[in-house]
Parts: structure tokens; sequence; C-alpha cells
């Protein structure tokens, strides 16, 4: 049987599999459909519908899925995604610091290999160095400092006797340095953290975090719509996880 490379932008197509990446045989004409209702599915529930819904904008909803995708570590798929992303208004720059900002929150192997797959995209789109942001900016966004102390000490007394060292790079690189980042804006992160939290299913971190997304300005429907789309990315029982949680944020500041 006659094989012939797959072209690497078609490799990493949507929903690509490890398979279909390492060669294309070419007794298939058409190709075969798996799963024709998933098939179905994905044209005119997720994206002819889903992605379609107004509560969420094609951009936020483009940054939440590259980084469900980060952190459940699916690159096969993610090409597509940041394709969509930059189609959608997120700029290069924006994409990047969502990768290093899911780093720390997804994992360093995982934001590598986002890296890499986005990489490619990039090239193919003429996008270059000059358009990354810098490793280290000139100035940071302002700290809220009181907010800060009140973090630090509360994880200081819970924490500091099982892992120090997390602790103090919890604050140093995170709270004082990656949140301050200018090159993606306070409610960009929030997204792209909840996001993450929620695919990987670390639900004991999201009434922080989602407390802290809305603060940043992500609203209760925003937070909703983005439960909605994150079901299809990380499925129902991460999503049923989450909003038990999500349904206790809401109330305690309704209470407010």
């Amino acid at each position: 049987m006659k094989t012939i490379a797959m072209p690497p932008a078609l490799a990493l197509a949507f929903f690509a599999s490890p398979l279909a990446a390492q060669e294309e045989t070419t007794n298939m004409n058409p190709p075969l459909v798996v799963s024709p209702a998933l098939e179905q599915a994905t044209e005119e529930e997720l994206l002819g519908r889903v992605w379609q819904g107004p509560e969420l904008s094609a951009r936020d909803r483009s940054l939440a899925t590259i980084a469900a995708l980060i952190a459940r570590n699916q690159s096969a798929g993610l090409a597509r995604y940041v394709e969509r992303a930059l189609d959608s208004g997120v700029t290069p720059a924006e994409i990047s610091e969502t990768i290093y900002h899911l780093a720390y929150y997804a994992g360093w192997q995982n934001a590598m290999e986002a890296s890499d797959v986005t990489a490619m995209v990039f090239a193919q789109r003429g996008i270059g160095q000059d358009d990354m942001p810098p490793a280290s900016p000139e100035e940071l966004l302002p700290l809220n400092e009181q907010a800060e102390a009140g973090r630090a000490q509360m994880v200081q007394r819970l924490y500091g006797e099982i892992s120090q060292g997390t602790v103090d790079d919890t604050t140093n690189l995170l709270f004082r340095n990656l949140w301050l980042r200018p090159a993606l804006a306070p409610r960009d992160r929030s997204l792209v953290t909840m996001s993450a939290l929620v695919a990987a299913g670390h639900s004991g971190q999201i009434g922080f975090h989602l407390s802290k997304a809305m603060d940043n300005g992500l609203t209760k429907d925003e937070a909703s719509a983005l439960l909605h789309h994150l079901a299809f990315y990380a499925g129902w029982p991460n999503i049923f996880s989450a909003m038990p949680v999500a349904g206790e944020v809401f109330e305690a500041r309704a209470q407010d």
C-alpha cells in the first residue's frame, strides 16, 4: 500500500489524530467518517450554534478553547484554534502571553508543546519575533497592594510549613510578576486561567479565580456562557464539578 506524507498544516488540522499526523493512506477516497454523529454535531451544534452564541465573543471563545486544549495537553487540535483566534482578533502577542501564563497553571511541558505547534501557525502567517512580547517588559501593570497582601498572608498561613518554596514563587513569580505583565489584559488572564482550571478538573481552585475574573471585568453572563462553551472541550463531568463552585461565587457576589 502506497503512502504519502501529510503536510504539517493538515496534520495539525481540526481534531486530527496522532496516526493521521504520521501518514495519509491513499486508498480512502473520500476519507472514512468514523463517527458521522460526531461530525454532524461538530458542524451543527458546536461550530454552528455554540460558537455563534452572543453571550461570549468569538475572541473570548478562542482564548478559552486554546487554554482548555493546553490544559488537557491536546496539542494535535491546537493549530486550528490558534488560526481561529487570530481570525477573531486575538493578537500574536496575546497568544504568546497566554501560553506563558498557562505554563504556571497547566504545567510547563504542556506550554512548551503548545509553543511548538503555535510556532508553525505563526510561521505560515508570516508572524515573526518582533510580534512577540518581551521576556521582561519595561513596566508592569499596577498592583493592588492591599489585596495582594491579604492573599499572601492567607497562603503563607495555610501552606508555609508545607512548601515555602511554592508559597514564595506564588508571590514572586505569579502575583507580583505574571499577573502584571501588560501583554495580556487582566480579564483575559482570568479567562484563560478559569478555562484551564475547569478543563483540568481543578474545581478547588475555581472559586478564587472566578471571583478574581469578575473583579477583572468578566460578567456573570459571560462566566455562565464560558462554562457552557467549555463543556464541549472539557466534557460534561468537569463542568458539573465546576458549577456548584461557580454558583457559590455568584450567590456571594449578589449579596455584596
